[in-house]
């Protein structure tokens, strides 16, 4: 799989590292219970098709990104930066 980097180009996969799925939203940490923060957590729901995932180019130039894939077909269909994303 190439993951194409803003600043760097297409790369293999090898260069980059999984940070986490991108559509979930952190609890209020002034006011959380522990069951929001258990659901936080543990609770996926693994869906097939379009995802958002938070990767970091750390084999290069360590930039985090925002990567569209289709968890079928493993197809990237967007590569942003985080910086100014709303996620």
């Amino acid at each position: 799989m190439l993951i194409s980097c803003p600043y760097c180009g297409p790369r293999d996969v090898g260069e980059f590292t999984y940070q986490g799925d991108a559509n979930r939203k952190r609890p209020d940490p002034a006011s959380p219970t522990g069951a929001e923060w258990e659901r936080y957590v543990y609770d996926r729901t693994n869906a097939a098709g379009e995802h958002r995932e938070y990767w970091q180019h750390s084999g290069g130039c360590r930039a985090h990104l925002v990567v569209t894939r289709n968890t079928v077909t493993h197809a990237i269909s967007s590569v942003t930066l985080v910086r100014g994303d709303d996620a």
